[in-house]
């Protein structure tokens, strides 16, 4: 946990300085992304709430996502996890989204993923950027800190790249 405290740390002091808040909707990190985040003393100063949307379920009800917006879309995609960014920063109202979706494992998806592959995506009101990562194992616990420590970088390195 002390990596993902530390990139928590970084995102916070970028977000505090800014003025700005974020919204998490994870899924395979499995809540990693939001604990490291609140764990950040004043995250109330930048974190406005978050979801694990684990199931079709949890995406209709957390989330607000009807099955019909799902059509032409799988869940561990790109495209995917830049609408449920949308969604979350917008039902959250926050300046910033960051969503994480994938296969943790030890066995791949139903859609051919293998364990270890994570789509994530970070979207504002003038951005939207996404990106895969593949670990390549089948370790649960550990792609699930994998997958919280790339989407934290991600978004650390999206805010980075806008102060330049």
């Amino acid at each position: 946990m002390s990596d993902l405290h530390a990139l928590a740390e970084r995102v916070a002091a970028l977000l505090i300085a800014r003025g700005e808040t974020i919204a998490i909707a994870e899924s395979s990190a499995g809540g990693l992304i939001s604990a490291a985040l609140l764990a950040v003393p004043g995250a109330s100063k930048f974190y406005v709430g978050g979801a694990v949307v684990y199931t079709a379920r949890a995406r209709l009800t957390l989330m607000d996502i009807p099955q019909k917006a799902m059509d032409g879309l799988r869940s561990a995609s790109e495209p995917y996890a830049v609408m449920l960014a949308r969604v979350a920063r917008k039902n959250l109202k926050a300046t910033w989204a960051l969503s994480e979706t994938g296969a943790a494992g030890p066995d791949g998806n139903r859609y051919g993923d293998a364990p270890g592959h994570c789509c994530m995506a970070v979207v504002g009101e003038e951005v939207s950027v996404s990106t895969t990562v593949e670990t390549g194992s089948d370790q649960r616990a550990a792609n699930m800190q994998a997958f919280a420590a790339a989407a934290l970088g991600f978004l650390a390195q999206t805010l980075e790249t806008l102060e330049a």
